[in-house]
């Protein structure tokens, strides 16, 4: 696989992933290894009770390019994403799920989508989405609602699987989301206001090994909040 991009940062969010995080780890440095001339790989261990940070730990010994950056306790799917935002320092960035629910050699595809359009963010759409069919019910009507408040039009706002630059994350900041699902969304929707480019390509999803939080009814409750305290701010 040749060059593909001069330089890159990727960051992984972590939490109690002791059972996939090595094998994510791996095959994402793996890839950057042979796509990008510059890389970092950033781990955002978001407070995990399992043994998830004593693997990173060891994989991160040897070599400079892999990055832990630690929470001692759990702050929620948001603040690890700022973080990894926040901390990237190359002018490429992307991240996926650390559950091995994406293939990160996917990434070539994201690269080219840039290329051909000379997009600012490059996001990704499920082709099938491995999860229940009421959480793709819960996706579509959030997704509804997020159109109809801020003309956003994307298939997939929630996909975990991003290549944006980082004028764009210079531009917006700062990200308000903490806990939630709404981290996502309010980064597109700045992105859009701001007159960035996003365009779309398709990714493979892979089931889950653990169940996720994104349905809980109390990360539901403050992604709406969050929603309307962002509508109010913009409108």
């Amino acid at each position: 696989m040749a060059t593909q991009i001069p330089e890159l940062s990727v960051f992984l969010p972590i939490y109690n992933e002791e059972k996939t995080i090595k094998d994510v780890v791996l095959k994402t440095k793996r890839v950057l290894e042979d796509i990008a001339s510059k890389w970092e790989l950033l781990l955002i261990e978001d407070g995990s009770t399992d043994k998830t940070y004593s693997i990173i730990k060891n994989l991160s010994e040897d070599d400079p390019r892999l990055k832990i950056i630690k929470h001692e306790k759990n702050k929620g799917y948001g603040e690890a994403l700022k973080s990894g935002i926040y901390s990237a320092k190359y002018s490429w960035i992307a991240f996926i799920d650390s559950d091995a629910q994406f293939d990160f050699s996917e990434i070539t595809k994201f690269i080219a989508k840039r290329r051909e359009t000379n997009a600012d963010l490059v996001i990704g759409y499920y082709l099938k989405r491995q999860v229940p069919f009421y959480r793709k019910i819960n996706s579509f009507l959030w997704q509804s609602v997020v159109y109809l408040m801020f003309g956003l039009k994307v298939r997939d706002i929630d996909c975990a699987f991003k290549l944006f630059s980082k004028k764009v994350v210079d531009t917006i900041s700062p990200l308000q989301s903490e806990r939630g699902a709404f981290i996502s969304s309010e980064f597109l929707i700045k992105a859009k206001k701001k007159g960035f480019k996003i365009v779309e390509v398709g990714v493979h999803h892979y089931p889950a090994q653990r169940k996720g939080t994104g349905s809980d009814i109390n990360v539901i409750i403050k992604s709406f909040v969050d929603l309307f305290r962002l509508w109010k701010k913009l409108k």
